[in-house]
């Protein structure tokens, strides 16, 4: 078998690659719904990988793995591998998770990520309030992952929050930075306290926190989230398209922490989780399979990271049903140190009418296809008519 084409689309806001082979076997690839300028970046590695066999997953990865990097770049190489990988599994019969060792487990826990409502605003009640209508969503999340600190919008709804000026401009993940008042320290313990009053007993709590905190901030900050029994507080250093691993840092904030404190949605290939998981600079990591280098890189980490005792709760916010499709299939592999992955949704909602196989959430809990390949299927049809003029050959 060998690869004839690599295509890219932009499908509502989504990349989706298409390796098309001779043997009449495409696979498919989903990047986060919010990067349709990875295109051009997909379409630059098409050379490096026309007439590979793409069941030979690794060997075709070593010719553009090279040309990936830091969130976002590295999606572009993480969309391909997801898409070789549904080749290989409809070549041999099989779901990918058979082809990464077998699934350890028959359904994978999820938390709310894509999930959310607006809040009602950046105060201890609208927290609790938007705790209470995450309880009773549909899909029976037991943990629930709640945006705080810069990670919200409390950073400027709050007055006083931080000293001076944020810095770099509203854009989330532009590393918005600053010392935070004793005032908003408190502001932000307060919504904790708040949400979990709810939440006690029902589910259990996450924190998204940035990134954006200086060290000793974030060591203020645990000490006093230490009575709330929190699962994790995510990205208080780095996180959202922060280009380095700062281990030393971390490691200093881990070793202080009452709270387990967790990173990593934005870090590229295992090697930049050398140090933070050899380390042990963190408790637990949340590698991205669209961003980190696909799904056989995530269970490399994962298995790493079982190695020295530290857990992984998979990213995958804006990963849309592809890459729904794909999480199930890794994490059905994971080791015991996995907790649960983050829950994509269609985005727009047009998307779930595109396509079908993809596996749905109940009672928190998502099973296991076992589907050949991704066990995801486009309906050509409905795809076609979402399609750009310059996208029209993309099933051809």
């Amino acid at each position: 078998m060998k690869i004839i084409d690599v295509r890219c689309a932009i499908i509502g806001r989504s990349p989706i690659v298409r390796i098309v082979t001779d043997e009449g076997i495409s696979g498919h690839g989903e990047a986060e719904f919010h990067k349709p300028y990875l295109k051009p970046h997909v379409l630059a590695l098409r050379e490096a990988l026309l007439g590979e066999d793409p069941t030979l997953v690794e060997r075709t990865m070593r010719r553009i793995r090279q040309r990936g990097g830091f969130k976002p770049w590295g999606a572009a190489v993480s969309a391909i591998e997801i898409a070789l990988w549904d080749i290989a599994g409809q070549a041999a019969g099989l779901p990918v998770h058979r082809l990464l060792g077998g699934k350890v487990r028959d359904s994978v826990r999820a938390y709310n990520g894509a999930v959310r409502q607006p809040l009602g605003g950046s105060e201890p009640e609208h927290y609790a309030e938007d705790m209470e209508r995450m309880i009773a969503a549909p899909e029976g999340f037991t943990i629930v992952k709640q945006p705080v600190g810069f990670h919200a919008e409390m950073k400027r709804a709050v007055s006083g929050f931080t000293y001076g000026e944020l810095g770099a401009g509203p854009f989330h993940g532009a590393l918005d930075r600053g010392p935070i008042t004793q005032k908003g320290l408190d502001h932000m313990v307060a919504c904790v306290a708040a949400m979990t009053e709810v939440a006690a007993g029902r589910v259990g709590l996450a924190l998204d926190c940035g990134p954006g905190w200086m060290l000793p901030d974030a060591m203020r900050l645990v000490r006093q989230l230490e009575p709330f029994g929190l699962l994790w507080a995510e990205d208080l250093l780095s996180g959202d398209y922060t280009p380095w691993v700062d281990a030393q840092s971390w490691r200093e904030l881990t070793r202080m922490s009452p709270v387990p404190i967790h990173t990593g949605e934005q870090i590229y290939l295992r090697q930049n989780f050398k140090e933070i998981v050899g380390g042990n600079a963190v408790h637990v990591i949340g590698p991205d399979p669209a961003d980190v280098g696909g799904l056989a890189e995530l269970k490399w980490i994962a298995e790493y990271a079982d190695l020295h005792g530290i857990l992984i709760a998979p990213h995958g916010t804006a990963n849309g049903l592809i890459g729904r499709a794909a999480l199930v299939q890794v994490c059905a592999t994971l080791p015991q140190n996995f907790i649960a992955f983050e829950y994509p949704v269609a985005e727009p909602a047009w998307w779930a009418d595109l396509v079908e196989g993809v596996p749905a959430i109940e009672a928190g809990m998502v099973p296991v296809p076992d589907r050949p390949g991704l066990g995801v299927t486009f309906r050509e049809d409905a795809v076609r008519e979402r399609l750009s003029p310059e996208d029209s050959g993309f099933f051809d």
